[in-house]
């Protein structure tokens, strides 16, 4: 049975930084093509933030281009997601997903995805 399980999260000060980490149990590493970050804050929809495919393609929501960077290590079978000059508007619940699917047309759009983990808090205070 395949697991997403986040961790990293916590309490920082606007401007600071912080690595989010999703380790993926119970094999299907190599068969999620696409891996991806989502957020959702208390009373917003859950958004796509950054996703990577396993050619290398990234791709950033324009709030956190130039802030965030999403890596993988897949001998690890763990997905990164590093937050750098964090805003108190990136606070949110993180989670990491998966998708098999070797096209998606909006690699940021939350129902193309098989795979969820249960998520790890972000709050960022001004």
């Amino acid at each position: 049975q395949v697991q997403l399980a986040e961790s990293g999260g916590g309490s920082v000060q606007a401007g600071g930084s912080l690595k989010l980490t999703c380790v993926v149990s119970g094999g299907g590493f190599s068969d999620m093509y696409y891996m991806t970050w989502f957020r959702q804050a208390p009373g917003k929809e859950r958004e796509g933030v950054a996703s990577l495919t396993g050619a290398g393609t990234t791709t950033y929501a324009d709030s956190v281009k130039g802030r965030f960077t999403i890596a993988t290590d897949n001998a690890k079978s763990t997905l990164y997601l590093h937050m750098n000059n964090l805003k108190p508007e990136d606070t949110a619940m993180y989670y990491c997903a998966g998708a098999r699917a070797l096209y998606l047309a909006t690699p940021l759009r939350r129902r193309d995805y098989d795979y969820w983990g249960q998520g790890t808090q972000v709050t960022v205070s001004s």
